[in-house]
């Protein structure tokens, strides 16, 4: 397991991952270096390997909360708990703007919270601070 130069995105909705993607290489950010995550059992097997798949731990996990099989809290849980990810910056991205939900993300160890539609300039911002951008 090694700290790698990729972005996790964890996202089931198709357009949203179709504009991120813009955004991203719009922004410098080779799709190479991204990985898709559809649910979040897909998310843990990127990121622990337990379909045998191997593994690296991402610079930076973009979250969705509302996801099928696991859904993105459990997924945080999990990354906060294992020592390889538990530092690695999560930006939770989510149709979602309960109170309760952003109070959850917060307390699970999320770094931001972002409402989709995203406002991708304030994701570029993030990025840019977290040191992720291309240089």
């Amino acid at each position: 397991m090694t700290q790698n130069d990729t972005l996790l995105m964890v996202e089931n909705d198709p357009a949203a991952i179709r504009i991120a993607m813009h955004a991203f290489m719009k922004s410098g950010i080779k799709k190479q270096r991204i990985k898709v995550a559809k649910d979040g059992q897909a998310a843990l097997d990127i990121l622990f390997g337990e379909a045998g798949m191997g593994y690296s731990v991402p610079r930076l996990i973009l979250l969705d909360l509302k996801l099928p099989k696991i859904n993105g809290l459990e997924v945080l849980k999990r990354i906060r708990k294992e020592p390889s990810t538990k530092g690695v910056p999560v930006i939770i991205l989510t149709n979602s703007d309960e109170e309760r939900d952003v109070e959850k993300g917060y307390n699970l160890g999320a770094n931001s919270y972002l409402k989709k539609p995203i406002d991708f300039d304030q994701l570029i911002d993030i990025l840019e601070q977290l040191g992720l951008m291309p240089k």
